[in-house]
């Protein structure tokens, strides 16, 4: 199953791994190990609650104007 991954910098360091057709969470200090974690969890999450895929993701990027 194909899966989205969404990793961020963490504020403590390190990376916070975030699958968001689950929501689950997960953090690493690598790339990798952040990404073994969240296949882990996604994993564990998925055999108690089953997911039906509904096609690949779209996955993109925008910006936000900051006024201050």
């Amino acid at each position: 199953m194909l899966l989205t991954a969404v990793l961020m910098p963490a504020t403590e360091g390190g990376l916070t791994a975030f699958n968001p057709e689950t929501g689950t969470t997960t953090q690493g200090e690598t790339v990798e190990e952040a990404l073994a974690n969240l296949r882990e969890a996604t994993a564990l999450y998925l055999e108690e609650f089953p997911l039906v895929a509904s096609g690949r993701p779209l996955v993109t990027t925008f910006e936000v104007e900051v006024r201050g």
